[in-house]
Parts: structure tokens; sequence; C-alpha cells
């Protein structure tokens, strides 16, 4: 019990004298100026090309929005999910170890080219969420938490990161032994990660933007609009799509009957959810 205390005192102060140092001293590699270097690009050019003309610079829940994104990226691992996370992946290690086994890597690929090994990590790691996606939709408590996310109301580059802080622990949940079988690098974990945010970002922002004939393979924002859109053609949603557009095309989830510039966004009864961060985190627990 005494060696897991540790784990979370050094999780603890790991972290927080990570985040001191990302914030102070900006790299190339740096994940926090990376994530406000994407932002301000991205808002830029919704400032200068909208796509939603009327739509204003700072939109409806501009600033709620940026607080959820530097929560659930920095805050949320400084207030316990990263102490959180090492004592379970700490567990289910020692777990593994009582079989003799001591990890759970199964697919050597540190030989592959680098190009190779990113794009098999980016691949694999956006069907899950895929799948995870639509577990959210579809699993009644996993939609009461996904709310929070389809209850924005105008779409900008910041709408990506509104989500309930569970839905970063299921994602990473059932995330972690397909990913862990896999030997990529930490180097690896963090390009995947920054064009991940990048695409994102992109595709919950007031652009008009299709990519032409990769729109089969990458999402983007004329399609995720109708994720978002509160008339859809089934109770469940369309379009689950995160950084690729591709499982849509092929599990037959996408839909894009017309052009989404003016659609109405939210879900049925959203007029009822609240409007403040704490509200909004509290309101899954109470349902």
């Amino acid at each position: 019990m005494e060696y897991y205390w540790k784990v979370i005192l050094d999780s603890y102060t790991g972290y927080w004298n990570y985040l001191v140092n990302e914030i102070a001293y900006p790299r190339w590699h740096n994940y926090f100026w990376w994530l406000v270097g994407l932002s301000v690009a991205v808002w830029l050019m919704e400032i200068i090309v909208p796509w939603r003309k009327g739509q204003s610079v700072f939109r409806k829940d501009f600033w709620l929005d940026a607080f959820y994104m530097f929560f659930n990226f920095f805050l949320f691992s400084v207030i316990g999910y990263n102490a959180l996370s090492n004592v379970a992946v700490t567990a289910f290690n020692d777990f593994l170890a009582l079989f003799g086994i001591k990890n759970l890597v199964a697919f050597q690929i540190q030989s592959w080219p680098g190009w190779a090994k990113l794009i098999l990590m980016f691949v694999l790691a956006d069907f899950i969420q895929w799948n995870v996606h639509r577990l959210l939709h579809r699993v009644s408590w996993m939609w009461e938490f996904h709310k929070v996310h389809h209850s924005v109301a105008e779409l900008g580059f910041a709408a990506h990161l509104r989500f309930h802080w569970m839905e970063t622990i299921i994602y990473k949940s059932i995330q972690y032994i397909p990913l862990a079988m896999i030997g990529f690098g930490l180097q690896d974990f963090f390009i995947v990660h920054i064009v991940s945010v990048a695409i994102g970002h992109l595709n919950h922002s007031n652009l008009y933007i299709t990519y032409g004939p990769l729109k089969y393979i990458l999402n983007n924002p004329a399609m995720h609009i109708w994720h978002h859109a509160k008339e859809l053609p089934n109770k469940y949603g369309v379009n689950y799509g995160i950084s690729l557009s591709v499982w849509d095309y092929l599990f037959n989830t996408a839909y894009i009957p017309k052009s989404g510039r003016d659609e109405t966004l939210g879900f049925a009864g959203d007029g009822q959810f609240p409007k403040t961060f704490i509200k909004q985190i509290i309101y899954p627990f109470k349902k």
C-alpha cells in the first residue's frame, strides 16, 4: 500500500513540475504551447474566412469552451487524473506480474520506418475512438456524460474540447490495452496527438473545409456539423468520425444531406441543460 501512495505522490509532484516547466519554457515539443499555437491559428482562420459569417468572433460560450480546453488537457491531470491513471497502470502491471507477464507489448514495431509507425498508430487509435464515440451515443449512461459536448450551440475550434472529464477515463481505459500491445514510443504518441488535436480543432471550427476527394478519408467541418445537428435521421446520431471519416463511409453511418451551415445544433431537451461548468459536470451524476 505504501508503494501506491508513493506512486500517487510522485504523480502529483511530477505532473505539477512538468506543467510549470511546459508553461515557463516554450520548446518545439512543448505540448502546452503547441495547443495554444494551434488554437490561435485556427481562431484567426475563423475570423478571416468564417463559414457562418453572422457568428460572433467571441461566439456563444467561447470562454466556457476555452476553459474546458485547458481544464480537460491540464487541470484535470493536476486535480487527480494523472495520479489515478498511474495507480491504475501500476496495479494492472502488478496483476500481470502475478502470471509472469512483464508487459503487454505483443507487436515489436521499433524497426519499422518512422512514417509507418505513425500511420499505424494514427489509424488504430482513431478506429478505437470511433467505436468508443458510437458507444457514447448508444449506451444511455455514457450519453448522459456526452451531452456536455453536444450542448454546444455554436461551433468553433474550442468546442472540440468541451467534454465531460469522464469521457477521458472512458476513452483512455478502452484504448489502453490495444495500444499498449504495440511498442509505440512517447515521441510517436506526441506527434499523433498533436495531429489529432489539429484535425479536431478544424472539425469543430467555423470554417468551410471538405478536403475534396479526401473527404472520404478525413473528417471535416462540413461533415462533422451534422454530427452536432439537432435534427438527425435516427436517435443515435451520425458521422462519428474523430480524425478519419472513412469509418463512417465503411460502416454506413455517414450523413451529409445538404450544407449544414445554418443547422440548429444540440439535442432534444437541451434547453433545460445546465449552462455553467460546475452544473454541467455534476449533471450526469444527478441523472
